[in-house]
């Protein structure tokens, strides 16, 4: 296996880990990709990717621009003026590619990261497709699109209809003239009635009751009394919750457009699935021939298993973006860094937080 060495290993380059490398880049940090540097400060990004984009290269081909709720720049580079109507599949990745191309970060892909191991003399090591990468800190960027939640109902291995993720859909055309149960309470559950109640029969299930507010969507995931209360918790070291569930939903021109055709009238969670249908949390049966589990996502963190950083309650505790247990390891867009603005800053926070470490262990 390949042995190389990086002082810094940034995992995953979405935004936050673009953010992250120009931030190294501006704090003096060179490519350990170079055969030749200057510098003991170098670092790598390691994406799974084959492309830019990050995620956003992997979401359904009809979310266009003007439903993302907004993207905010790359740090150094305006994003161009985008077209509402486009794919938001291409546009985001392009203006990721012209990002890359203009700052040329270090990076690989695409490469796939399995475990981070304790060297146990002060540093770390980054197993990878890529080889064995030994480094002094990590700065983890993967997001949540490769780690999708998908719930476990009685029957659900009997269901004989075509069961599918929010990551796995593309279009609604694949499910003209089905009977759909769309599962879930969050933003992306309601995007997705609003499309395909225009071609098929939908039938909504959620926990709780969601809860629509008026009003427009905020870039920083829409206010700082938010911010405060995601933050608390991965500071308490509690498990992180979907956005959603602090925000609550907008009664976006989508939602309501939904609404008005009745897709909208929610029901209790079904309490199990049958060959043909589901049946009704009040005994009642109904048919259906395909769900579809809008029920989020979890942070993708399984290769940092190894460092045991979680907590009982199956939470890592975050101080800014440090992992409390380990100030070698960076959590960035988790937490309150979700957002696009957050994932810019927390970039940053993780650089200045990861040069002060280097300057003390110097001493």
């Amino acid at each position: 296996m390949t042995e190389r060495t990086a002082t810094v290993v940034v995992i995953g380059s979405g935004q936050s880990g673009l953010s992250a490398a120009y931030h190294l880049a501006r704090r003096g940090f060179v490519s350990a990709l170079a055969p030749h540097h200057d510098t003991d400060d170098t670092f790598v990004v390691l994406d799974a990717n084959a492309a830019p984009g990050g995620a956003w290269q992997h979401r359904w081909e009809s979310l266009r621009m003007a439903t993302v709720n907004g993207i905010f720049d790359l740090p150094g580079l305006a994003k161009p003026p985008l077209d509402d109507a486009e794919p938001s599949r291409t546009a985001v990745p392009r203006y990721f590619a012209d990002y890359e191309r203009t700052f040329a970060p270090p990076i690989l892909r695409p490469v796939t990261v399995s475990a981070v191991h304790d060297k146990g003399d002060g540093g770390l090591v980054v197993e990878s497709s890529a080889g064995r990468w030994h480094a002094r800190a990590i700065i983890n960027a993967t997001g949540t699109w490769t780690n999708p939640l998908r719930p476990h109902y009685p029957g659900q291995e009997t269901f004989a209809g075509l069961q599918l993720h929010t990551s796995d859909y593309v279009s609604a055309e694949r499910l003209a003239g089905r009977r759909v149960a769309v599962v879930g309470g969050g933003i992306s559950a309601v995007q997705l009635i609003d499309e395909i109640s225009r071609v098929a029969t939908t039938f909504w299930y959620t926990r709780r009751e969601p809860v629509f507010r008026e009003g427009e969507f905020e870039p920083e995931v829409t206010g700082r009394d938010v911010i405060a209360r995601v933050t608390a918790d991965v500071e308490a070291g509690r498990p992180s919750r979907s956005i959603v569930s602090y925000t609550g939903l907008i009664w976006t021109p989508y939602a309501r457009a939904a609404y008005e055709r009745g897709a909208l009238n929610r029901r209790p969670m079904f309490t199990a699935i049958e060959p043909y249908g589901v049946r009704e949390n009040d005994g009642s049966f109904t048919t259906v021939d395909t769900i579809l589990w809008a029920t989020g996502f979890r942070p993708a963190l399984s290769h940092l298993d190894p460092l045991g950083l979680r907590n009982e309650a199956g939470g890592i505790r975050l101080i800014g973006t440090q992992v409390a247990a380990d100030p070698r390891v960076h959590l960035i867009g988790f937490g309150p860094s979700q957002s696009t603005v957050g994932a810019n800053r927390a970039g940053r926070e993780a650089v200045a937080a990861i040069v002060r470490l280097l300057r003390t262990s110097s001493r």
